[in-house]
């Protein structure tokens, strides 16, 4: 299988993605997408908001602020339970979530469970360790000119919270027929004690969420077909194989605060299996806080029975760059040297070609065909550096569809040679039909 260590390198060769201020030696936690990463990331949140909103009568998309008023965090409780426990090795002083540092343990470990696996620090191999601390890890911020516990903000953890603030602004404007969603995606920012595993972990990543509003006696029906349609996006628009996805029942002490019911779906990537999102039942916890620290109602009018309520949520939520490395490493062929990306997905469709640079008439019809092609697809690229075989192995490996190349019997019968990127064959058609 794939390793990690594959990914990261064919990432930074190929301009998917540079570690984040590398020029000065790198920021732990931090990742830039190059100009391919910039085009896979942007297919792959295109394609989730096509499925999720576009092609839906029922879900609506905001973009809230990433900077919020504080009593957002005070009401979702944020604020008293978004940490993490942080132990210290007292030998080499260096700081790690304790429940990752051995197998069973969670993230309510105590001293006491902790002390008696006799665990030793991965950096220095001492077994002298602090107390464990909880550690919050909201980013904070001030707003104005003047620092002090009033100018107090905080950078979002989640784009959840965005949403559950707009849903009275939607519910007045856009008159939804229950169950309706509200879909966001946008930045999160989490201050991780130990970021890891290249962007599984890191301290900024994108976020795409959707709360779905229902009725509450109808939550379990709504959450199962949002289960299926989420399984049908993986599969169908990421091209993610099911015996890939395992589906876990998260057992009550290991839910969020906010949860009764969370499935998360676990992918197994190069380094083992990780969860990519999460399928939770909020029920109407976030929209209760709301109306207790606002002091507005967030009752819900139904528009054919008239009955009054506080509606219940279920949230699909998705991290991109999880995703993105599910999407990357599922495709990877890393002995033939070929990204074998979903079509839809692809950074490129077609890469045009002259067999050779120095004669201009193959040139000419080249660029002929390329920006016929661009005109249509606009996700094509141009390539006339080194031989032939030499570009067919760089496109294989940025994951392009097709190569499209002007040979000299193009000058003759007006038809291209197309290589297939997954099997090598090659056929000659006309341009315009492709």
């Amino acid at each position: 299988m794939t390793n990690l260590d594959s990914i990261v390198s064919l990432c930074k060769r190929r301009g998917f993605i540079f570690p984040g201020s590398d020029v000065y030696g790198g920021f732990a936690g931090t990742w830039d997408f190059g100009p391919l990463g910039v085009m896979l990331k942007k297919n792959i949140i295109d394609t989730w908001w096509n499925y999720w909103v576009e092609k839906r009568d029922d879900i609506y998309g905001v973009d809230a602020d990433i900077i919020m008023n504080p009593r957002t965090w005070l009401a979702s409780g944020h604020t008293a339970t978004f940490a993490d426990p942080l132990v210290e090795c007292k030998a080499c002083h260096g700081r790690f979530r304790a429940d990752k540092l051995a197998s069973g343990l969670n993230e309510h470990v105590t001293n006491d469970e902790f002390s008696r696996l006799n665990i030793k620090c991965p950096t220095c191999g001492s077994n002298a360790w602090g107390d464990i601390r909880m550690f919050n890890m909201m980013f904070k911020t001030h707003v104005g000119p003047v620092d002090g516990d009033e100018s107090l903000a905080y950078l979002r953890p989640e784009t959840a919270q965005g949403i559950f603030v707009n849903y009275k602004n939607i519910v007045d404007s856009c008159y939804p027929d229950i169950p309706f969603g509200i879909a966001q995606q946008g930045k999160a920012f989490r201050n991780e004690i130990s970021p890891r595993d290249f962007i599984l972990r890191d301290r900024e990543c994108n976020q795409m969420e959707i709360e779905y509003f229902v009725h509450p006696d109808t939550w379990e029906t709504e959450f199962d077909q949002l289960l299926k349609e989420t399984d049908i996006f993986l599969e169908k628009e990421m091209g993610l194989p099911v015996e890939k996805i395992n589906h876990i029942e998260v057992a009550a002490e290991d839910r969020a605060h906010y949860s009764k019911r969370t499935v998360d779906f676990m992918f197994n990537y190069p380094n083992g299996e990780e969860e990519l999102m999460g399928l939770a039942y909020r029920t109407d916890f976030d929209l209760k806080n709301i109306e207790r620290e606002s002091g507005k109602s967030m009752a819900y009018r139904d528009k054919v029975t008239g009955e009054t309520f506080v509606p219940h949520v279920i949230e699909p939520s998705i991290g991109v760059e999880r995703l993105f490395l599910a999407v990357l490493s599922n495709s990877w062929d890393e002995e033939k040297g070929i990204l074998r990306l979903p079509d839809n997905l692809a950074p490129y469709k077609f890469c045009v070609s002259p067999l050779l640079k120095n004669k201009p008439e193959l040139v000419d019809k080249a660029r002929e065909v390329y920006k016929l092609l661009k005109d249509k697809y606009t996700f094509v690229t141009w390539d006339d550096s080194g031989n032939i075989g030499k570009r067919y192995k760089k496109q294989d490996e940025i994951g392009t569809p097709k190569c499209v190349v002007i040979d000299f019997d193009t000058l003759e019968d007006d038809t291209v040679t197309v290589r297939n990127r997954d099997t090598s064959e090659q056929i000659r058609i006309k341009p315009e039909e492709l």
